[in-house]
């Protein structure tokens, strides 16, 4: 574990649980709170009391998912991901259900409204994040990381890891901009299609899921070589990456459209009024 790396990667040494620095990470945090701060400034005063609500939630919202990213990406964690297959599909999921929804919600009202008013970025934005366009970007994404000849690639070099990392938060950030986001409008992606649309996603990771947790023999190069930690083979730790993609990324997608169905029927119950009283 000799030499400062600036982003976490796989490595041939042994474990040991004393903290290194990954001054990538810490930079990358931040520009993140350095964002915030302009994205404020640019966005202006909220408009309504409504506005400034909004904006004082979507404040917590977003440091919330630069802890996350922080989390996910810097050590302990991140520097996990190179010596275990379990703890790669944590941060995987962290960087791309976690933190991107949070980050999404953060965006003060005001710079969402700039963003509407820009006819060319909005029908880029409107392409890219259509919801099968989304999806079909995320799925790829989410099928590409974990080919076992990218990651053992990738994996082994400070910029390989990085590139994988950013290739996860950008397919997060797509996948849930139609859910999160009111730009561009689309009125015909009401809360019934966005609850499909996260429910479609949890039926599509059902093959690297399988793949990773029935298979008989590890695929990683590196996790199977790696240095070992802890009881776990790299086949149970492996199995245990398996479970972790299908169980824990279900837990986050089921909770968001739980929050989606209570929002959509608390929505029609107000849209009624009041039952009438005899």
């Amino acid at each position: 574990m000799n030499g400062l790396q600036w982003w976490c990667s796989a490595q041939t040494a042994a474990w040991t649980w004393s903290p290194r620095p990954f001054p990538g990470v810490w930079l990358l945090v931040a520009s993140l709170v350095g964002v915030y701060w302009l994205l404020r400034r640019f966005a202006g005063q909220p408009a309504s009391a409504s506005d400034r609500s909004r904006d004082r939630k979507g404040k917590w919202a977003w440091f919330g998912g630069v802890l996350v990213l922080w989390i996910a990406l810097d050590w302990p964690v991140g520097a996990l991901s190179g010596y275990l297959a379990s703890a790669h599909m944590l941060q995987y999921l962290l960087t791309v259900l976690a933190a991107p929804p949070l980050l999404l919600l953060g965006v003060p009202v005001g710079a969402w409204r700039w963003l509407a008013s820009r006819s060319g970025a909005v029908r880029v934005v409107r392409f890219l994040t259509h919801p099968l366009i989304a999806l079909a970007i995320f799925q790829l994404v989410l099928l590409y990381t974990h080919v076992p000849s990218v990651v053992d690639r990738l994996m082994v070099t400070p910029s390989g890891s990085f590139a994988i990392d950013t290739l996860w938060l950008t397919a997060g950030l797509v996948f849930w901009w139609p859910v999160v986001v009111p730009v561009p409008e689309r009125p015909w992606f009401g809360y019934p299609l966005k609850m499909g649309y996260l429910f479609l996603s949890t039926v599509l990771n059902t093959m690297p899921y399988a793949f990773l947790t029935f298979g008989e023999l590890p695929f990683y190069g590196i996790y199977e070589l790696a240095p070992p930690i802890g009881l776990l083979g790299a086949r149970e730790d492996q199995q245990l990456a398996g479970l972790m993609m299908k169980v824990g990324g279900g837990v986050i997608l089921w909770t968001a459209i739980t929050i989606l169905f209570f929002r959509w029927y608390s929505r029609e119950g107000e849209a009624e009024g009041p039952a009438p009283s005899f």
